[in-house]
């Protein structure tokens, strides 16, 4: 045998390999790299003996143990050696014999195993040749199939007579898998060999044929399109030429392109491309047809994808928030917080925030303070009036004219599906016939609702919960309570006066000066002029009042440089030379009394633009024991008159009173200014002062203000607008402040310079009030002799030595 003239030894060197299986006879250039293999080839070239290939069972191992290696190999021959560059070597091997490993010989340089050579020769028989034969056309039918093989190789294969040399040259060409290469090396049979590979290329072949059918059906589609695209390009040339051309069917591929790049949902794309494919069966020019155009326009231009980067740098968000507006400090502070919260957690529902405040605090252009510190788009509905539930939710398409409703109109506007979204004057919405749109902007508005948002005109759910939205309002009372319940609520009170004077310092004397063309070297403001205008020019909680009269100073002086022609020196505005500017004061501040007197108190008010200080009077008449209460007072301010009256007739012991002292006399209760209306409980225990300071002839002290509401057994209750009525206060030089003893709670939120200079005298009855509150308290019956006054009032006197302020 001539293979085994070649292999003499049957102790051989292994070379593993990995995806690849020789078969004997086959010459095939090799790669080697390992350095156990290098060593392992250098040791076949030195002994001058072969060397055996066997298949890796995991080609991915990169030091194979002997389990892992086929037992079934091929010894080879050692045609050609070259060393590459990067040290790996390239062989060029011939298959010689198939050849099983018994065992492995420890050498830890190379892979050496003991063989043994289990192929031997068949005998010629017609049999073997009729398979020959069969195999051999199999092949050459396998190869027309497509194969691209050179002619040379099924002429070499022809010439070959041995049935396993034939068996091993048609497999070595066969396109399989690895280790189905290795099942036909290990059939040591060449007729068996031969009888599965016959039924291997059968199977191959059938593949083959139907990947023919396959490409043919493909070719021919893909000639029709391109058919039909060609006609199509044609017949377009000519409509042209001939000045037929018809636009709508380029407008159908526009929209189908615009569909396509809009990255639209799948439920949205479907129905986008079922209203495309009933606008092309449309008459161009139809009244549907314009609607239906009018409907893909609006789902294609939607962002549906398109968001905004946010600015998650708390440091930088917090400068810009400062650069826009003063103070404000809580909701400046929430932002910062979602900011931080969306710095942590990469995906989260977009906040609700209601900002409440009287008008001109800023709550508009913190909206956009805020968008701008997130670095956010910003867009903005005016609520204010409106009264149909289609201004949110849209239109149904039935209608003519029909459009989308406003969140949908804004958010194609903003052009991204995360802006900060201001929905402003939201208190001011109402409802009729048409429906109601607070009710509407229940889903708008609710984090676990809004993410499938349904607007009537698209049809398709949108998804808001990416949106920040932000609502104002000047009062809370004219919004629906679940409507409500939905938004966080940040109050914005009204600015103190030294915040606005710092406002006017740092944002409004710069701007307006720069509009009306003046320099700032030309203008100087006085602190005393900016606050004269603050008390005397203005009455508001914000600072637009403020502005308009900053501007209007501007422009005296503006006028003044143009009708003389010359450049204006500094001109400096004071307290005093403001009524040349703006005119006489329009306000005046409510100052504490010159004296303390008999019958009338200080009391302490809210008001939509800001606190205000109230007297109360209370004159005694003789009668038959009428109330009178003038002063425009409302319902509740009534009741709490009423309430302060039964409690006085009820403690006329403690207060040193006849107890029938009611029935010969009237009262009169007014609270000045009387074209005001006013109401509300706060005002109790002021009106019940002065009834006692009437009824007993003890006079309030002047420098005390108050503020609570009182109960029938003299309990005194908390009330709101703390912040307000304590600035009213200071403003009015008054300092000594009654507060309920629940209210305690509100004084975190005064300015630290106001409650310095304030003394809070915190209660929980009217006794403690009137013992602050009066300059000598009443006496009860049974301490003192009582005297008979001109009213025939019953009551304690006076001790000669209480002083009269």
């Amino acid at each position: 045998m001539e293979e085994k003239k070649k292999i003499q030894s049957n102790i051989l060197p292994l070379l593993p390999l990995r995806d690849i299986v020789v078969f004997p006879h086959m010459i095939i250039p090799l790669f080697v790299g390992r350095d156990k293999s290098i060593r392992g080839v250098e040791n076949a070239i030195s002994q001058e003996k072969g060397i055996v290939l066997a298949a890796q069972k995991k080609p991915k191992t990169n030091d194979p143990a002997p389990k892992e290696i086929y037992e079934i190999g091929t010894a080879a021959d050692i045609l050609q050696v070259l060393r590459l560059s990067d040290g790996t070597v390239k062989v060029l091997i011939e298959g010689i014999t198939r050849v099983k490993i018994d065992s492995y010989i420890e050498n830890n340089n190379f892979f050496e195993v003991k063989v043994s050579f289990p192929e031997k020769k068949i005998e010629a028989s017609a049999e073997t040749e009729a398979l020959m034969r069969s195999l051999y056309g199999l092949f050459e039918e396998y190869i027309k199939m497509g194969q691209k093989m050179p002619p040379e190789i099924l002429m070499a294969i022809q010439n070959i007579a041995d049935p396993g040399h034939l068996s091993d040259a048609i497999a070595a060409h066969l396109s399989m898998k690895t280790a189905d290469k290795q099942k036909l090396l290990e059939i040591i049979s060449p007729q068996d060999r031969m009888e599965d590979l016959y039924r291997v290329i059968e199977s191959e072949i059938e593949i083959l044929q139907v990947e023919k059918k396959v490409r043919g059906r493909v070719k021919k589609q893909m000639e029709q399109s391109q058919k039909e695209y060609y006609l199509h390009e044609q017949m377009k040339a000519i409509q042209k030429e001939l000045g037929k051309y018809n636009e709508f069917k380029s407008e159908i591929e526009e929209l189908k392109e615009k569909i396509k790049n809009a990255k639209m949902p799948e439920d949205v794309d479907k129905k986008a491309l079922k209203e495309l494919k009933r606008l092309e069966m449309m008459p161009p020019m139809s009244a549907e047809g314009t609607v239906v155009r009018n409907y893909i326009d609006w789902l294609v231009d939607m962002p549906w994808t398109i968001r905004t980067k946010d600015k998650l740098k708390i440091k930088d968000a917090e400068k810009i928030l400062n650069e826009d507006h003063y103070g404000l400090e809580k909701v400046k502070e929430r932002v910062l917080e979602y900011l931080a919260v969306r710095k942590l957690v990469k995906k989260m529902k977009g906040p609700i925030l209601c900002l409440v405040g009287p008008p001109g605090v800023g709550k508009t252009s913190l909206g956009k303070s805020i968008a701008r510190a997130m670095g956010r788009k910003f867009v903005r509905v005016s609520l204010g009036g409106v009264r149909d539930e289609a201004e949110v939710r849209g239109h149904r398409r039935t209608y003519i004219g029909a459009l989308p409703g406003r969140i949908i109109q804004s958010l194609k506007k903003a052009g991204t599906k995360n802006p900060v979204f201001m929905l402003d004057e939201i208190d001011k919405m109402s409802m009729d016939f048409r429906g109601d749109p607070s009710s509407a902007l229940l889903e708008v508005l609710d984090p676990e609702q809004n993410y499938t948002f349904d607007d009537h005109y698209l049809e398709v759910d949108f998804d808001l919960s990416e949106v920040m939205f932000i609502t104002t309002a000047n009062v809370l009372h004219t919004i629906p309570r679940p409507l409500l319940d939905r938004m966080e609520v940040i109050r914005m009170p009204g600015y103190t006066e030294d915040e606005k004077v710092n406002i006017a310092k740092i944002f409004l004397m710069p701007k307006n000066i720069r509009e009306h063309g003046l320099k700032e070297k030309q203008v100087q403001f006085l602190d005393a002029a900016i606050r004269k205008i603050i008390r005397h020019y203005t009455k508001e909680s914000g600072v637009r009042n403020l502005e308009r009269e900053i501007a209007n100073i501007c422009r005296k002086l503006a006028k003044k440089i143009a009708t003389e022609g010359r450049t204006l020196k500094t001109v400096v505005v004071t307290a005093k030379s403001l009524s040349k500017y703006l005119g006489i004061p329009l306000y005046r501040i409510s100052k504490k009394g010159e004296r303390s007197e008999v019958g009338l108190s200080t009391g302490l008010a809210w008001t939509e633009v800001g606190g205000e200080m109230l007297t109360t009077e209370v004159t005694i008449m003789d009668g038959r024991g009428k109330l009178t209460l003038t002063g425009q007072l409302g319902d509740v301010m009534q009741e709490s008159a009423q309430a302060a009256l039964s409690y006085v007739r009820s403690k006329v012991k403690e207060m040193g009173l006849n107890k029938n002292f009611y029935q010969k006399i009237d009262i009169h209760i007014h609270v000045p200014e009387g074209a005001i209306p006013k109401d509300g409980p706060s005002a109790g225990i002021t009106m019940a002062t002065a009834l006692v300071s009437a009824l007993t002839k003890r006079p309030v002290r002047r420098d005390v203000a108050m503020t609570g509401e009182i109960t029938l057994r003299g309990k005194v209750l908390p009330i709101g607008g703390v912040k307000e009525k304590l600035l009213a206060a200071h403003r009015g030089e008054i300092y000594n402040i009654i507060l309920p003893k629940e209210n305690e709670r509100d004084l975190k939120d005064i300015p630290a310079n106001i409650k310095k200079v304030l003394k809070f005298n915190l209660v929980e009855n009217m006794d403690e009030v009137l013992k602050v509150a009066l300059e000598e308290p009443p006496v009860p019956i049974a301490e003192k002799k009582m005297e008979t006054g001109p009213q025939g009032i019953t009551y304690a006197p006076l001790p000669s030595s209480v002083p009269i302020n």
